[in-house]
């Protein structure tokens, strides 16, 4: 029913694949035009108006190791790495 077409990015100018998926995709959701930008450029563009994220710097409770995170570390709870992290929620989940 639906085939690949291959796009020219109107911010870019590079090609790109508006697949079958896609395709059937904007058809369900009732969309009448086709995407006039590349995946790349579609991000971009939606996260051009969000604010840089604040990254943290704390020291990880358990290896002692630097650990980067997206909130205020506070005195009275302990931070860890994500290493330190993936690895504390996979011995919770066995």
């Amino acid at each position: 029913m639906y085939e690949d077409k291959t796009l020219i990015c109107k911010e870019c100018g590079k090609e790109f694949v508006f697949t079958a998926g896609e395709q059937e995709f904007y058809a369900e959701k009732g969309f009448v035009n086709e995407p006039q930008r590349c995946k790349p450029c579609r991000d971009a563009r939606k996260n051009a108006n969000r604010p840089e994220r604040v990254m943290y710097e704390a020291t990880c409770a358990k290896c002692g190791g630097v650990a980067k995170v997206p909130f205020q570390p506070r005195e009275d709870r302990d931070v860890y790495c994500s290493e330190c992290f993936a690895k504390m929620k996979a011995e919770e989940e066995a």
